[in-house]
């Protein structure tokens, strides 16, 4: 009997050991096809995870894309979390490591999920992705966006002409003023800066001031401030400015781009009255009603101001920037909505094909009907014009007709650097405005901010 126990024994545990091989090479075959899918072979069955800032547009467009997307690659589920803190939602499963395949999510978000990724280095670089062909289009995916846009900032964060993050939607910004007015005083729109400050005589025959913005949200200034800056020293100005480089503060370009400021400030009628101390809404609605000639304001203002009360005929013109040269084309802001995956996202093959899909131009008039906005792409405008207000596709199809646009995203300040520049900047206009500080004054105590910044960049 003993005997007969032993050997029985012996048979269970060679037994109880080939199972266990058998369920290890089953984990290993897991672990394996883990890898593929990493690697990005497509699958039968494959699980996206889309993270979705949930603002102003919405999320019915993700929702409805996402089915598309699973129609066109069966066996792929795609989840769509969408939610106005979705940065604040996702900071754990980043810290983890295990971050959604694509965030939308813009650099500017308060929670500063995306910040912090740019000074990680923690995206997965996208530019074998815009220079592979669109989908089932025989041209290169990069050459459908519009011009500048993926050379930016904003989707090249390190300068080195490497692009990380891809544009979804786009704004315009630059002076608004009332068409109808305009139009049938022959008033002419300025192209310099000199032909705006002349109509200053202009508005006091019409009862109203030069210029308003929105006095308690001076980050308005900049439609008219970054522009300013790129007509007066171009392109290499600008990038001085926006990777603070101190000495820009010392130049030239920076006084003659502050004194629009200033000379606004000390400009007799040039400013609206009590301006400084009104809200957007506020400030928007006084314009509105006739009490100021332009306002800085972006495509999003009709839609925005739909129900406010305005002056009998009031219709939205955008003038976009003057240049300070009449040779120049007129200017114009953007900024650019970013989309991006993850390094460490689980499926990032996937995420590529996903990204590639929503420049697809059924992905562009579904998102024009749900977003009621037009992505970087070209064409987009009259692609998605039944979707937009009259104002907003003359906006875009400006910038796509030769109005000169650029993007003016400040560079991610170093780790260290408990200081927000653009901030700073923007926060003295109140001073220069009430003319308790002159332009002078303001480029000395940026030139002091922007010291602090570049010695930790060192």
């Amino acid at each position: 009997m003993k005997s007969i126990s032993r050997k029985l024994i012996v048979l269970f545990a060679a037994l109880a050991l080939l199972l266990a091989a058998c369920s290890n090479d089953k984990d290993s075959s897991k672990d394996g096809n883990k890898d593929k899918d990493k690697a990005g072979d497509k699958t039968d069955s494959q699980e996206l995870e889309v993270a979705v800032f949930q603002g102003g547009y919405g999320d019915a467009y993700w929702k409805e894309i996402a089915k598309m997307f699973e129609e066109a690659n069966p066996g792929t589920t795609v989840n769509i979390t969408a939610n106005p803190d979705i940065g604040e939602l996702i900071r754990p499963k980043i810290i983890a490591g295990t971050p959604p395949d694509v965030v939308y999510l813009n650099q500017t978000d308060p929670s500063g999920v995306t910040q912090g990724l740019i000074k990680e280095e923690g995206f997965l670089e996208l530019t074998d992705l815009f220079e592979e062909n669109a989908l089932n289009e025989d041209v290169a995916l990069k050459d459908k966006i519009l011009p500048g846009i993926l050379e930016s900032v904003y989707m090249s964060p390190y300068g080195d002409e490497k692009i990380y993050m891809a544009p979804y939607n786009y704004n315009v910004m630059g002076l608004w003023y009332n068409k109808t007015l305009f139009d049938e005083e022959g008033i002419e729109i300025p192209k310099t800066w000199d032909d705006f400050f002349a109509l200053n005589e202009v508005a006091k025959e019409h009862d109203r001031a030069l210029f308003t913005y929105q006095g308690a949200s001076p980050g308005y200034i900049e439609e008219i401030l970054i522009p300013a800056v790129y007509s007066l020293g171009g392109q290499e100005s600008l990038d001085q400015m926006l990777t603070y480089d101190p000495e820009f503060w010392k130049s030239d370009v920076a006084l003659d781009a502050l004194a629009i400021v200033e000379e606004i400030a000390t400009t007799e009628n040039a400013l609206m009255n009590g301006t400084v101390a009104l809200d957007h809404t506020q400030s928007q609605t006084s314009f509105m009603q006739g009490d100021s000639m332009f306002i800085p304001n972006g495509n999003w203002f009709e839609g925005e101001m739909e129900e406010a009360p305005r002056e009998e005929g009031f219709e939205f013109g955008f003038l976009g920037v003057p240049a300070f040269d009449a040779n120049d084309p007129l200017l114009a802001l953007t900024s650019v909505e970013q989309m991006y995956i993850p390094k460490a996202a689980a499926n990032p093959e996937l995420a590529k094909e996903f990204l590639k899909f929503l420049y697809t131009e059924e992905s562009v008039k579904l998102n024009g009907e749900f977003a009621k906005a037009a992505m970087a792409v070209d064409g987009a405008s009259d692609l998605v014009k039944e979707y937009l207000t009259e104002s907003s596709y003359n906006v875009y199809k400006a910038v796509e007709s030769g109005m000169y646009a650029m993007s003016g995203n400040f560079a991610p300040v170093p780790t260290g650097v408990n200081v927000e520049p653009r901030e700073v900047l923007f926060d003295q206009v109140a001073s220069v405005m009430n003319k308790e500080m002159t332009k002078e004054e303001w480029a000395d105590k940026m030139y002091e901010v922007y010291t602090k910044v570049a010695e930790k960049l060192e």
